[in-house]
């Protein structure tokens, strides 16, 4: 595949996106940028999220890894399937009831000033270095396989696509994110549909015999309930999975602001429903994609690159057909910046209502604000994104991706102790306790082979991170009359 078809493809592909733009932004305001005017049909919202889930990480790392841990990750995706459920029955209800359009708004109306900062303060550190380095992951792959042939610095291509992303999503925000993230995951599936289609038939196989093959390969185990120890054991991977989707979805401004943007909380219940029942069948598509590829580099006598992820882009763009490549493209374009584009949109929702008190400026001042935080974190991103090429340490990366498990702990605690209790807590101690929590998890999680027989934490790192930021805030709380709870559910009807 030569850079100029390459050029071309995304091109197109980024002229597609700014015309969406310019039709879904037309007589959009600050409101319009923060909530689409509430008037989003939910079946755009729940297709479109898939995407937007699915970074370009996942697109590259899901099939590569199934080497090492066959189907594995489906214990996670199960787990996320009641993860999204609690959403649908305790959060969304949560949300709607009070109106809000940063969910953080919720933890001042419960307890006060200084939560409400804590808990958006956590989500901007997480979604900015999250989103920043998932968008780096994913450049890196497009720069070493494509733009390194044409010589094109990587900073020029990491910038560029920030700001082409600026430039479709600056005007309609939210609005216009949700058509287009609707039009990046048909692309996205459609990409990993078509590498299974191709590879299957370049393998003589139908439907059911690849089925088959993929079942009888040392790559199809799902479950793992033989030790308790194991990083892979079904409960750990279950139970992470589903207080991930609780965190990293339900209490994540990025994603619950498109379920804010439906009309009414059923049409938004009906978005998450259907769309965690077709997230379990994407993800397992991908799972697929992955044992086909090893099948498919073991028939053919093709080494198995050292770096997992490099083995989907290197088949994809030097094996398989033109077809294929161009997919390839479009999937991994479509994944990295579906979810870079959300996550602008949502840190920018989060810094203007959370911390520069919108509610009670004029329509002319927030325009102004609202742009210059746009600008200020995609600028955020591009800096973060240079450093870590300048570091250019996958262990680091890898560290820093995971420290998501340390910084969701404190919301899920925040929001469970919120939603669960009947006391209040003396708020200007609540950023302590959620900078201590933390602290205490990492220190347990380095320690656990010793301190508990050979234990070695997973995903339910989140968990205990969660029950600590918990157990914190209960020491720092006192009764509080039921009737007097401001922001529980029950104080709302």
């Amino acid at each position: 595949m030569t850079p100029f078809l390459v050029l071309g493809i995304i091109s197109i592909y980024f002229l597609a996106l700014i015309t969406i733009s310019y039709f879904t932004s037309r007589g959009a305001d600050t409101h319009t940028f923060f909530t689409a005017n509430r008037q989003s049909p939910w079946y755009l919202v729940a297709f479109g999220m898939i995407g937007a889930s699915l970074s370009g990480v996942t697109f590259i790392s899901v099939p590569g890894n199934v080497g090492k841990i066959g189907f594995g990750y489906f214990q996670v995706v199960l787990g996320y399937l009641l993860g999204y459920w609690v959403i649908i029955g305790i959060l969304m209800p949560l949300y709607y009831r009070l109106n809000v359009i940063s969910i953080y708004a919720y933890l001042e109306q419960r307890f006060d000033f200084w939560s409400h900062k804590t808990g958006a303060f956590f989500f901007l550190i997480s979604r900015t270095v999250g989103s920043s380095l998932r968008l780096y992951l994913a450049a890196t792959v497009l720069q070493l396989f494509l733009f390194d042939a044409w010589n094109i610095p990587f900073y020029v291509t990491v910038a560029t696509t920030i700001i082409l992303i600026w430039v479709y999503t600056n005007k309609g925000g939210i609005k216009t994110i949700v058509w287009t993230d609707t039009f990046q995951t048909f692309f996205l599936i459609t990409a990993v549909i078509v590498a299974v289609w191709q590879i299957a038939s370049r393998l003589g196989l139908s439907f059911p015999e690849m089925v088959s093959v993929i079942e009888q390969s040392n790559m199809s185990r799902i479950f793992y309930f033989d030790d308790i120890n194991s990083p892979l054991y079904f409960w750990k991977q279950f139970l992470g999975g589903a207080f991930i989707a609780i965190t990293m979805t339900g209490m994540d401004q990025e994603i619950m602001q498109k379920n804010l943007t439906c009309r009414t909380l059923g049409d938004a219940q009906k978005n998450m429903f259907w769309f965690s029942l077709t997230l379990v069948f994407v993800n397992l598509l991908f799972l697929a994609l992955g044992a086909l590829l090893y099948i498919y580099s073991e028939r053919h006598g093709i080494t198995i690159p050292e770096v997992s992820d490099e083995l989907f882009p290197s088949l994809a763009l030097n094996e398989f057909s033109l077809l294929v490549g161009i997919f390839f493209i479009l999937g991994i374009t479509a994944s990295s910046y579906a979810s870079a584009d959300s996550a602008l949109a949502g840190l920018t929702t989060s810094f203007c209502l959370d911390f520069l008190d919108f509610k009670n400026k004029t329509e002319i001042s927030r325009r102004r604000q609202k742009l210059v935080v746009h600008i200020g974190f995609s600028l955020l991103f591009l800096i973060i994104i240079l450093v870590f090429k300048e570091i250019n340490d996958r262990s680091v990366i890898d560290a820093v991706l995971g420290v998501a498990g340390y910084t969701y702990g404190p919301l899920l605690g925040l929001f469970s102790f919120g939603l669960f209790t009947n006391r209040n807590v003396r708020d200007k101690l609540v950023p302590l306790i959620c900078i201590v929590a933390p602290a205490l998890t990492y220190l347990i999680s380095a320690n656990s082979k010793a301190w508990f027989n050979g234990y070695v934490f997973s995903f339910e790192i989140l968990i205990v991170n969660g029950l600590i930021t918990f157990m914190g805030l209960w020491l720092i709380s006192t009764y509080e009359p039921h009737e007097k709870r401001k922001g529980h559910p029950e104080s709302t009807r």
